[in-house]
């Protein structure tokens, strides 16, 4: 079932600082884990300030990754195309909350031979609406055909799930401009577009601050519990670092069951990376933290990348996965 709980009013919103991502240098050039502190394995994770890696600080948090054996090293990063570079030179190990779509696309076109760790989250009720301000004459799904509606990174998972539920609806596409999530409130206040495209934690931020209206709940149908991001490696790291891995998934997935069980140890979490207080933590919309990754699953979101251009042929998410 979705962690998910209903939103009431919040007073302070969060104001989101660009993050880029720390570079580092490679720990030798096979790839293979170094070790850390205390002899434990050290792993690079790059990672943006989202809810969709609430498991990797919790399961960082309550030393489940020690206990693993691990010295996982998180460097906050603002979109996760940013990381592309630095996974690809093997100066950092693995992506959290990559966007699926960004790195099935370097993998079609030979960027990076990826490989597919573990699920981040998948779609559920309010977690991604399309905002219009408070006294906008877009009433309507139909009315924003044409208009200029923010996207984090333009064709992409947000576009690509959107474009469906406007097909489904038989409604013309907008045209998208492409503004970082921490900029997105600003841009629709001062009019640079006529609607955003926001997640949490700043679809209620954004609600909050501007008393912006929800158009549209951008998990609806027919893309409902859709994968959106996952833990991202490549298959060099992946072949050199079997048992670390599993160590890892291991401690992810204790992360993850303790989510499922009890929605406030995300709530909780939140706050502590991501510039959320703790009022609007207790309002925030939760997506689904699978426990593990499902092929099926994640064949309904490339099938849309094909349908819609942005895979050039057909690719099978089953062959990516790590096992």
């Amino acid at each position: 079932m979705p962690l998910r709980q209903s939103r009431s009013g919040t007073r302070t919103a969060a104001a989101a600082a660009t993050l880029m991502l720390v570079a580092v240098t490679a720990c030798g050039d096979d790839g293979d884990s170094s070790s850390g502190a205390d002899g434990r394995e050290t792993v690079r994770v790059a990672a943006l300030p989202l809810i969709d890696c609430a498991a990797l600080y919790i399961a960082q948090d309550r030393g489940l990754f020690e206990k693993e054996g691990l010295d996982v090293r998180i460097q906050q990063i603002q979109q996760s195309l940013q990381a592309l570079p630095a996974l690809a030179k093997g100066q950092i190990d693995m992506v959290a909350s990559a966007n699926y779509v960004t790195y099935l696309q370097a993998h079609e076109k030979g960027t990076l031979d990826i490989r597919i760790v573990a699920e981040a989250i998948r779609a559920a009720p309010r977690m991604m609406d399309v905002l219009v301000s408070e006294d906008s004459d877009i009433k309507s799904i139909a009315d924003l055909a044409g208009k200029k509606l923010a996207v984090n990174v333009l064709n992409n998972v947000q576009s690509l799930t959107f474009n469906e539920i406007l097909e489904r609806q038989g409604v013309d596409r907008p045209v998208y401009r492409a503004i970082p999530f921490p900029q997105m409130g600003a841009a629709l206040d001062k009019g640079q577009v006529d609607a955003v495209h926001a997640v949490e934690p700043y679809d209620n931020a954004i609600q909050d601050d501007l008393k912006a209206r929800v158009l549209i709940d951008g998990s609806s149908p027919p893309v409902e519990s859709i994968p959106l991001s996952g833990y991202v490696s490549t298959s060099k790291y992946v072949d050199g670092n079997g048992k670390t891995l599993a160590a890892f998934r291991r401690a992810l997935k204790a992360a993850v069951e303790i989510a499922e069980k009890d929605a406030s140890a995300v709530r909780g979490m939140l706050p502590t990376y991501t510039k959320v207080t703790e009022e609007q933590a207790e309002s925030i919309d939760l997506p689904v933290f699978p426990p593990t990754v499902d092929a099926a699953q994640l064949t309904r979101l490339t099938d849309l990348m094909k349908k819609q251009g942005m895979l050039k042929k057909p690719i099978d998410p089953a062959t990516l996965i790590v096992k």
